[in-house]
């Protein structure tokens, strides 16, 4: 008899996960113009802004009068990666995860690569430092495969921890709710359900 049951005990258990899933999701949602969500879920356009303001940034704090100390060059390095990366998570952020896995290497590959491109017309101003000096076209095909080769490295391994966060968020959250439906009244989050009560039996 227990078996004749268990068709309709599966489908509530579905039913019920769908609905933590979709009241979780729905408890992330953040109004935001419709010109920023175009943009961040261009790979294009976001690894454009990012390859060059990272690397006016650079060129700037290097080249400042006076050099500022190592404190200076530590905290506005810092500054720096916490732009690339808040980049990178804004892109990533609007896709699933098993997306990550080109998306953040392609996305670096790209920050690289306009990276270079404002290089060249740095090195053109004689606005490009490399070490005491200014950086000069020959030095560029190796200071290129350097800078792409870094940023696919540092991003591909962010974005790997990123993925690894995401999903144990997730499985805290949904344990948590799951354990709210089966021990009490919780409030479902989908429009038009309002509140709904789960009694065990006694």
């Amino acid at each position: 008899m227990n078996d004749k049951f268990k068709p309709m005990g599966d489908f509530i258990a579905r039913d019920n996960s769908e609905r933590l899933r979709r009241r979780l999701a729905s408890g992330f949602k953040v109004r935001e113009p419709a010109a920023f969500v175009r943009l961040a879920q261009s790979v294009f356009d976001m690894a454009l802004i990012t390859g060059i303001v990272a690397r006016l940034y650079r060129a700037i704090i290097l080249t400042r009068e006076g050099g500022g100390g190592g404190l200076y060059i530590a905290i506005t390095f810092t500054l720096g990666a916490i732009f690339l990366l808040s980049m990178t998570t804004g892109h990533l952020s609007r896709f699933p995860l098993k997306q990550w896995v080109w998306r953040a290497p392609l996305f670096a590959a790209l920050v690289g690569a306009f990276e270079m491109l404002t290089s060249l017309a740095l090195i053109a101003a004689r606005r490009e430092p490399l070490g005491t000096g200014a950086a000069t076209f020959g030095d560029w095909p190796t200071m290129a495969a350097y800078a792409i080769g870094w940023r696919v490295l540092t991003i591909s391994v962010f974005a790997l921890v990123l993925a690894g966060i995401v999903k144990w968020v997730r499985y805290l959250l949904l344990r948590r709710g799951h354990a709210a439906w089966s021990s009490g009244t919780v409030k479902a989050g989908v429009p038009g359900e309002g509140f709904i009560e789960r009694r065990r039996k006694q």
